[in-house]
């Protein structure tokens, strides 16, 4: 038995997850660091995580390559199409405004993600959770007002509209319980690197990135947002969506204090009363539910018991 398999499915579940957000918590910050135009950075970052992406399928899958991607059937299009969409809003949103911003609003996800499974799947949502909706809109809304420029708000709009695309993904990937979907990422990868390479022929010069900046974008792009990516995407395979998103918050954690501290980009007072009021109201309703399926489990495993031993005594 190796080592991996020696660990309960619960605490791969933690360290696929885990480790994907702490993977992904230098993502805002190298996107500013490379200090590349907008098409630029989203078509090497296109191209160059389609190709890792695609390497990872490869080595996992082996043979059977052809047939995950078949079994990700028109969902793991509609998946990639979303999230070339996420793609777009995170990179873009990174260039207009602070990163901590873009973090906090992305973590927001979850909670958009709610109210489709409400609107979308007909899902009953208990009131803790429309309080947590509530209170996530006023600290996005404290977010979103810290800075008047125009800029700000257009970076935003952009974090908003990765936060909700990526919440429709993941309500999309749940009508498909069981099922990876990380190997059409390659696709999401091969849209946004050819629709921003159109863009980027249009500008009267192109060029090269300087030898600093193009290191950056392969670190980025080739390494740490396809493994990244990849191990977020198999968690909620083997966690439930509050711990999942708990464990999210480590990314936008992490990498707001990593630009606020190589950056210097410190959020205005507003913006940081915001961030605090979404992180600590997801935290806050992630530890009560993750104490009721602790609950609901207890109260689960005598029953369990009892109905083994009254089939051994049949």
């Amino acid at each position: 038995m190796n080592r991996w398999s020696s660990f309960s499915h619960r605490q791969q579940g933690l360290l696929l997850t885990g480790g994907g957000a702490m993977i992904m918590a230098p993502d805002a910050l190298l996107i500013k660091v490379a200090d590349l135009p907008d098409a630029e950075i989203l078509m090497w970052r296109g191209f160059l995580s389609a190709l890792g992406f695609l390497l990872i399928a490869l080595a996992r899958y082996g043979r059977g390559t052809l047939a995950a991607y078949r079994r990700c059937g028109w969902t793991g299009i509609a998946v990639a199409l979303l999230f070339s969409l996420t793609t777009c809003g995170f990179v873009l949103g990174n260039q207009y405004t602070k990163a901590g911003n873009v973090l906090m609003i992305l973590a927001s996800s979850p909670i958009i993600a709610a109210v489709l499974s409400w609107l979308i799947l007909k899902e009953r949502l208990p009131r803790r959770t429309w309080l947590a909706i509530c209170l996530c809109m006023v600290g996005i809304a404290m977010i979103a007002l810290d800075d008047a420029g125009a800029g700000s708000w257009v970076g935003n709009a952009f974090a908003l509209m990765a936060a909700t695309t990526l919440a429709i993904n993941f309500t999309l990937c749940r009508t498909r319980p069981g099922v990876d979907m990380s190997p059409m990422l390659v696709f999401n990868g091969i849209i946004v690197g050819s629709t921003a390479g159109l863009f980027w022929l249009a500008e009267s010069e192109q060029s090269l990135p300087a030898a600093n900046q193009l290191a950056v974008v392969i670190l980025l792009c080739l390494i740490i947002v396809p493994c990244g990516v990849t191990l977020l995407q198999r968690g909620p395979l083997y966690l439930p969506s509050a711990e999942v998103g708990l464990l999210l918050l480590l990314e936008v954690v992490v990498g707001t204090l990593l630009a606020w501290w190589i950056l210097a980009e410190q959020p205005a007072p507003m913006a940081i009363v915001g961030g605090i009021l979404v992180l600590g109201t997801l935290s806050v309703k992630g530890l009560y539910e993750r104490r009721l399926e602790l609950r609901m489990r207890d109260r689960l495993e005598p029953a369990l018991s009892v109905t083994v031993d009254r089939s051994s005594t049949l």
